[in-house]
Parts: C-alpha cells; sequence; structure tokens
C-alpha cells in the first residue's frame, strides 16, 4: 500500500478519499529537520505540504521513495519543483480551490479599512464609553467602495475571483498581468442565473496611476514589484492590499508612503520576515493586519485536499 504522509495537516474528506484510493495517510507533523529519517524510515510515497514545510534538493535526493510531492495551495516557492521534477517525481497543486477565499480576504480589508473597523474596533473597548462622541466624529468619514477603481495586479484565478466581488459592488476594474490579455468573468447568482463580463487587463501603470485602491496577485519574485517607485505614481490617499507573498511590497516604503500621506491604508496578510513580522508594520494605525489566512477557510481547505486527493489518485494509480 503507498504511503502518504500529510505533514501540515489534511481534512476528513481528504484522508477519506485517499483510503478509499488505497493509500495509507499518515496525518502527522514531523518536525523539517526529522522529515528525511522519517520519510526513509516509513518508505513515504508522496508528501502533502502547506507553506509551513520545505522540501528542498537536498531532501528530495536524500529520499529516493518519494514519487509525488502536493502543495495544498497555489504558491510553490517552498518546493525545489525544477529539481523534483527533472528527478521524476510529480509536483502538484491546487490552482482553483482557495481563489474565492483570498478574494474574499481581500474585501473584508478593504471593507474594515474605507469604515476604520481596524481602527474602531481597537479604540471602542478602551473609549467606546467615556468618548463615544468623538470616536464617532473621528470614524464617520468614511469612504463607499460602490463607483470607486480596484486596481488588480496579477489576473490569475485569484485575481479575477476579486474582480468578481469588485463587479457585484459596482466598482470599476483595472486589471494588469504579464501573460493575460483578457478573462471572461463569470458572475453566478443564487438563483440560478448568471452574468459573464470579459475584462481587457492594461499596462500596470494605467493601474498605478488611476486605481483608488490596489490588490497584490502575483506569485513571489525576485525582485519587489512595489517600491518608492510606484508608489509615487499612484493617487494621493491611495489603498493598498497585499494577501499574495511577503517579498513583492517594499515594506519600508510603505510606512513611508503611509506617513507621507500617498497611502492612506494598507491591508497585510503576509509579511517578508514571516512568521515574525517587522515591528512597525504590526504597531502602524492605518495598516490592517491578518497573519497569512489568505485562502485558510474550512470550505477552501476541503475543496483543496479533495482536488490534491483526485489529483494523486490519478497520477500514482494510473
Amino acid at each position: 500500500m503507498m504511503k502518504i504522509l500529510a505533514n501540515d495537516g489534511i481534512s476528513e474528506t481528504g484522508i477519506a478519499i485517499l483510503q478509499k484510493g488505497g493509500f495509507e495517510v499518515m496525518h502527522v507533523k514531523v518536525a523539517q529537520n526529522q522529515l528525511e529519517n522519517f520519510i526513509n524510515e516509513n518508505a513515504i510515497d508522496a508528501i502533502l505540504v502547506k507553506s509551513a514545510t520545505q522540501v528542498r534538493q537536498e531532501l528530495i535526493e536524500a529520499c529516493p521513495s518519494l514519487k509525488l510531492i502536493g502543495r495544498a495551495g497555489v504558491g510553490l516557492d517552498n518546493i525545489d519543483v525544477e529539481y523534483a521534477e527533472d528527478n521524476g517525481l510529480h509536483v502538484i497543486n491546487t490552482s482553483l480551490a482557495s481563489s474565492s477565499a483570498v478574494a474574499e480576504l481581500v474585501f473584508a480589508h478593504l471593507f474594515g479599512m474605507v469604515r476604520f473597523l481596524h481602527s474602531s474596533n481597537r479604540e471602542m473597548p478602551l473609549e467606546g464609553d467615556s468618548r463615544f462622541n468623538d470616536l464617532k466624529k473621528a470614524y464617520s468619514k468614511g469612504v463607499e467602495l460602490r463607483g470607486k477603481t480596484i486596481g488588480i495586479i496579477g489576473f490569475g484565478k485569484i485575481g479575477q475571483a476579486v474582480a468578481k466581488i469588485a463587479i457585484g459592488l459596482g466598482m470599476h476594474i483595472l486589471a494588469t498581468d504579464k501573460k493575460i490579455k483578457s478573462a471572461p468573468i463569470t458572475l453566478d447568482f443564487f438563483n440560478g442565473q448568471k452574468t459573464v463580463f470579459t475584462i481587457d487587463t492594461v499596462a500596470q501603470d494605467v493601474v498605478l496611476k488611476e486605481a483608488d485602491f490596489i490588490t497584490l496577485h502575483i506569485p513571489a519574485q525576485e525582485d519587489y514589484i512595489i517600491t518608492v517607485l510606484e508608489f509615487e505614481q499612484m493617487k494621493e490617499g491611495v489603498g493598498i492590499i497585499n494577501t499574495a507573498r511577503g517579498g513583492i511590497l517594499h515594506e519600508v516604503d510603505l510606512v513611508k508612503a503611509i506617513e507621507s500621506g500617498k497611502v492612506q491604508f494598507a491591508g497585510l496578510d503576509v509579511f517578508e520576515t514571516e512568521p515574525t513580522p517587522a515591528v512597525q508594520l504590526l504597531m502602524n494605525p492605518e495598516i490592517s493586519l491578518t497573519p497569512h489566512i489568505g485562502g485558510a477557510t474550512q470550505e477552501a481547505q476541503e475543496r483543496i485536499d479533495i482536488e490534491l486527493a483526485n489529483q494523486i489518485i490519478t497520477l500514482l494509480k494510473n
């Protein structure tokens, strides 16, 4: 019986599908430095990881029983994909499963920021009874998302899921992508009706200049894509969201842009120095913060595990 190590967790549904497919699932958390021993001692055929476990060349080299590496999610930056594939291993990820979860978090940050929830949720418990009217005055200058322009940098599955919600809110959409020139956005409604919108992408500098809010949806990069140069092109008082990867947005430049008023607020789910984000980000009152939970909903986890399990059965059984 083939053995699968789900090192960063797996849902009951995922386990059930794999067991039915004839696999033994080991649902344990093995420390990074113990992985090599564990895989070899148990002759593990496949390892499933999220973003915590690293599957690097040394590990792949040292574990000849491995036939497949599965990433529960989209980003593959914690796996040496090229080396694995060159050595005959399958490397799979789940491209569709977490898109809507990430997109909803983008709007959780956006709604929170435009109505100052990230701030009023801290202030109300402390001063809601003593300074109610002052707080009411301070937080009464919020804006509506309807009619505003959202700039989407990276128009893959997640960027397109963001566009869906934005269309529903009556926002204008400017999207940019190096490869995707145009994408059909299908809105499925509760009563079985659907409407398709086609969105053509534009140059990145158009997005930077014209968007009221900018959200990032690109994979990990060698270099920053948003630095002081990009901030200078943006509208005064822009809002920025990063739920993609730490290291694509220059954090020091962001803090300076907030201090100068160029950026009114930011929503960050990812950080350059995870799991210990910079203190000046954590303490900044204009930043709405979450601890890298973009794709982590109960429904997304279930979809991810089903998608992974079915891919594994197809690749390793057939």
